[in-house]
């Protein structure tokens, strides 16, 4: 099934605004974006945690009983759905993200595998938001990793810059992790890697051999180059409310399901039929 392309939704993201967007935060809302884009070809579900009413949307939460019940929304919508579960968090505190990993043992989760200073500046060169350290040490990543074991979830190891895409193989190398390797290679944060396709073959040429590689490609139109390239070459794909607003003719989209049709099309041009859920679970290792 080398030829199948597995297409992830990533649905809401950790802070865009409801009341601006067209992002799901209930988890009726939740269930409904991921039918619209499992319909259209998505398998894995890339979920964030919002706040429920009366706080509704903005801001994130590590509540369990929200986890479990996006998390039941999503599978009751979507038979044989796989849920990829956010573990991104700021600062010493991150017992809530492993909570909600060792709890409801989602199939996959993040793996934010290396810090990056978190930065972009305006058009009157004054800074976007207040310059900040999205930090991942090795003693951070170690936790994430052994939590994941216990709970027979597999790491999705998010790089955000070259230099992390190496320290995945390091932790492989150095017995920290030993199961199936899959590679996010996250391109467009102003202060990571760009959305250039011209990156792709050498990220290809870093990453370990036997693994498993998608693109998240945050941005507007000029992202889609990109997302058809990794297409050509063979990875796997994301799009979604998370990454981008906006269809490759710069038209802003309402629904995840509008972006994966886009997607779906591209890997078709590209020669890829999309994976079932089934051979999905068959092409990441999946037991559950």
């Amino acid at each position: 099934m080398s030829d199948k392309a597995v297409i992830t939704c990533s649905l809401n993201g950790v802070l865009t605004d409801p009341k601006q967007h067209h992002v799901p935060v209930t988890p009726e809302e939740m269930a409904r974006e991921a039918k619209a884009a499992f319909d259209a070809g998505a398998t894995v579900m890339h979920i964030h945690l919002r706040q429920q009413a009366p706080n509704m949307g903005h801001l994130p939460t590590w509540d369990l009983t929200v986890s479990r019940e996006v998390q039941q929304a999503i599978r009751e919508a979507c038979p044989g759905v796989i849920i990829n579960h956010t573990t991104g968090t700021v600062g010493p505190r991150f017992e809530g993200a492993l909570a909600c990993v060792r709890e409801t043992k989602p199939e996959m989760a993040a793996c934010n595998a290396g810090s990056l200073n978190y930065l972009k500046v305006k058009a009157d060169n004054s800074w976007a938001w207040p310059p900040m350290m999205f930090d991942n040490p090795v003693e951070k990543v170690q936790q994430f990793l052994d939590v994941m074991k216990e709970a027979g979830t597999i790491p999705e190891f998010e790089c955000f810059d070259v230099g992390i895409v190496r320290c995945v193989g390091m932790y492989r190398q150095t017995g920290m992790y030993s199961g199936p390797l899959e590679y996010n290679f996250v391109m467009g944060v102003a202060s990571g890697m760009p959305a250039d396709p011209e990156l792709l073959p050498i990220l290809l040429k870093l990453k370990a051999p036997d693994a498993h590689w998608q693109v998240t490609a945050i941005g507007r139109a000029e992202i889609w180059p990109l997302h058809q390239r990794c297409a050509e070459l063979g990875g796997h794909l994301r799009t979604g409310l998370e990454d981008t607003f906006y269809q490759p003719d710069g038209t802003k989209v309402t629904s995840n399901g509008q972006l994966i049709e886009t997607m779906a099309k591209l890997a078709r041009q590209a020669g890829r039929e999309i994976a079932s859920p089934t051979e999905a679970r068959q092409i990441f290792g999946l037991l559950h």
